[in-house]
C-alpha cells in the first residue's frame, strides 16, 4: 500500500471508531509509538505492535468516548499527519475533558513504522 492508502484507511478506520483495528492492520511489528507526555512507566516510548495494542486496549478501557472528530490525512513523502479531537471521560476519576492532538504517522513498505502525538494540556 501507498502511504496515501494507509492514511485513508487508518483516518477511515478511526473515525468509525475502531482504533485497535487501525493497529492491528496498518501497523508493523515493530512500530515506535511516542507519546506528548510520559506514561506511568515514565517513558514516552513504546516498541511493538503488541505494547501499542496493549495501549490501545488501556485506552478504551479506561475512556468513555462521548463524540469527536478526526481530521486528515494530510500526506507528505511518507509521512502523514492526522488532527483528533475527542471529547471523553476518564472512568476511573470521572474527569471529562476533550483531548486535541495531532499524529505524526510514518509508513515504510505499506505499514506505520512510527506514530508520534502532540497535545497541549
Amino acid at each position: 500500500m501507498t502511504t496515501q492508502e494507509v492514511a485513508t484507511q487508518l483516518v477511515d478506520l478511526c473515525k468509525q471508531g475502531e482504533y485497535l483495528k487501525a493497529v492491528q492492520t496498518l501497523y508493523a511489528d515493530d512500530i515506535l509509538s511516542v507519546e506528548a507526555i510520559p506514561g506511568p512507566d515514565g517513558s514516552r516510548e513504546m516498541k511493538g505492535l503488541e505494547a501499542v495494542i496493549g495501549k490501545t486496549n488501556w485506552f478504551m478501557a479506561n475512556h468513555e468516548t462521548h463524540g469527536g472528530s478526526v481530521e486528515g490525512p494530510m500526506v507528505a513523502g511518507n509521512f502523514f499527519c492526522v488532527r483528533f479531537t475527542l471529547e471523553v471521560t476518564f472512568k476511573p476519576t470521572g474527569a471529562r475533558n476533550t483531548i486535541d492532538e495531532l499524529g505524526i504517522y510514518q509508513v515504510k513498505d505499506g505499514k506505520v513504522i512510527r506514530e508520534e502525538f502532540f497535545y497541549g494540556g
